[in-house]
């Protein structure tokens, strides 16, 4: 039997009618600080520590995801946790980013893993800068967002990636270990 993660509590903040120079300042009194990541988007900050459960889950998603994308010969540039801003309206890191056409600067799919607070609510920040395609990680599972006409409606499967089998992708995602993960990953779509 594979055993799988236990969730782990990760600290969570969220304060609203912050304007952009209070978020500036905070952010900068937070420069010298490892394991916490801010978020502003029109008004409202959230300052949330990063713990070991949440790297666990982003970083084997994206070499999951890697793997699939080499195997399937999708063109693609991991762009992971780079800021994306529109001043003075949002700035913000997703858990994992990509790129899949020639420019990397414009992100095509965002990731975020959820172990504490946030989610579907999160889709405004994304909405701003036009990501067409977001994903949440909340408790093992995998919720897909397209937008579409300017507005975001949830897909069973993803528009960039429809041949990948989210279940199976969730399922890999909870074994602990992550060799082992890796190995049942690839046997799904590994060639006979």
């Amino acid at each position: 039997m594979i055993d799988t993660l236990a969730k782990a509590e990760n600290q969570y903040l969220v304060k609203r009618a912050v304007t952009w120079e209070q978020f500036k300042t905070l952010q900068s009194a937070f420069d010298e600080i490892g394991g916490v990541r801010m978020t502003y988007c029109e008004g409202e900050l959230e300052i949330m520590g990063i713990g070991l459960h949440h790297e666990m889950i982003s970083s084997l998603l994206g070499l999951l995801l890697g793997y699939y994308f080499v195997f399937k010969r999708i063109h693609f540039t991991s762009t992971g946790a780079y800021t994306q801003k529109i001043e003075p309206s949002v700035e913000f890191q997703a858990d994992l980013s990509f790129a899949f056409g020639n420019d990397p600067a414009k992100t095509d799919l965002c990731i975020e893993i959820v172990v504490t607070s946030g989610g579907v609510k999160k889709l405004k920040k994304y909405q701003l800068r036009g990501i067409p395609e977001v994903w949440f990680w909340v408790n093992g599972k995998i919720s897909i967002y397209r937008l579409i006409g300017g507005e975001y409606a949830q897909r069973d499967r993803s528009e960039w990636l429809p041949e990948l089998e989210i279940e199976h992708l969730e399922e890999c995602l909870l074994i602990e270990s992550q060799l082992d993960s890796i190995l049942a990953f690839q046997q799904k779509y590994q060639v006979n």
